[in-house]
């Protein structure tokens, strides 16, 4: 293991850690800088209890993964008694070279990884949960819908099931058509897909009999993804019969995750998720990127300014936060509830 360490939390001792999903020679997406994708483990350490976990994948509109739905999220479910894994993908900021089947790849194999070490982690012959946010979303609801398209190479993995017991979706990515998040697709596929990848990526055209259940989650007033893309996941999980849960609450942002103090004060952790994008900046900068355009060079350069240790703003204002209507604790606050009440049904 690439880190091995154990601190008290609510409920006992977590034992955290990560650990490389590729070995060396796997894994070869041109635009990496390095990077190679990975899980961060939080795992229940007082006992020899075999439990549920949670593979925790955030969004970032396949440019970034971004920490507030990481690590807090996976905290959350590690205190109703999961053992939680995040999942750090293949992301593009630059934009430049189309991710394609790569973050698809990245979580079936994570999945594979997760149960491969089951006994290790606890979690051996139990359930094993997905769960995205925004585009992150979209890499958990590709696997549920194309889990039975990828076949791991490896022969370590390749007969190990990388179908989720079910899946979480929340504020989702889904489609690529009229509601779609042009930004992701566009990081995902590039700027001149076919129309087979396109119908491929638009995962309400490809939910079977085999989906597995689904919970889905997002505010009708989503200002960033279109809440129809709920809505079509959902219609077409109760057209082949899935089962589903699907709440839609009536006022939020997009990217609200869980809206916990710790969410609101800004300091939510988890900012390991952000490796790939430091890589590919620092390349960016030096000369070294991928095919990027001068825009976007440009582009990359004002979002990441090079600071000293002195300039460094307080990160920890919540004044650029969108403002909204503070009764959320009861009500968006409570997903994580409803979605643990969900998996105890399925």
């Amino acid at each position: 293991m690439c880190s091995d360490n154990k601190r008290h939390f609510i409920g006992g001792y977590m034992k955290k850690f990560k650990e490389t999903i590729w070995k060396d020679g796997e894994y070869n997406y041109e635009a990496a800088y390095g990077f190679v994708p990975n899980i961060h483990g939080y795992i229940h350490d007082e006992d020899d209890v075999n439990r549920d976990c949670i593979l925790v994948v955030p969004g970032g509109g396949y440019c970034l993964c971004a920490p507030h739905e990481g690590e807090m999220i996976a905290e959350v479910f590690y205190n109703k008694g999961l053992n939680a894994f995040v999942l750090t993908y293949t992301t593009d900021i630059t934009m430049s070279v189309p991710l394609k089947k790569q973050p698809l790849e990245d979580i079936s194999r994570g999945v594979r990884f997760i149960r491969k070490h089951g006994a290790e982690y606890n979690i051996e012959e139990k359930r094993l949960i997905v769960c995205g946010f925004s585009a992150g979303a979209h890499v958990v609801g590709s696997l549920a819908v194309h889990f039975a398209d990828i076949n791991d190479k490896s022969e370590e993995y390749a007969k190990i099931s990388n179908r989720p017991d079910g899946a979480i979706l929340s504020y989702p990515v889904i489609t690529s058509g009229e509601y779609t998040h042009k930004y992701s697709m566009q990081t995902l596929l590039g700027s001149e897909p076919s129309e087979e990848e396109l119908t491929y990526f638009s995962l309400e055209k490809q939910v079977s009999e085999n989906t597995p259940p689904c919970f889905i989650w997002q505010t009708a007033t989503d200002n960033a993804v279109p809440v129809e893309n709920s809505y079509l996941m959902a219609e077409a999980l109760r057209a082949k019969g899935i089962m589903f849960s699907h709440h839609v609450f009536p006022t939020g942002f997009h990217g609200i995750s869980y809206p916990s103090d710790k969410f609101f004060s800004a300091n939510a952790g988890g900012e390991y998720v952000m490796e790939q994008v430091e890589r590919a900046v620092a390349a960016v900068k030096s000369g070294k990127g991928v095919n990027v355009s001068d825009q976007r060079r440009k582009e990359l350069e004002e979002q990441f300014p090079d600071k000293k240790p002195d300039d460094q703003e307080n990160t920890s204002s919540d004044e650029n936060l969108p403002p909204m209507d503070m009764t959320w604790s009861q009500d968006i606050g409570l997903w994580p509830d409803l979605a643990y009440a969900w998996m105890n049904r399925i």
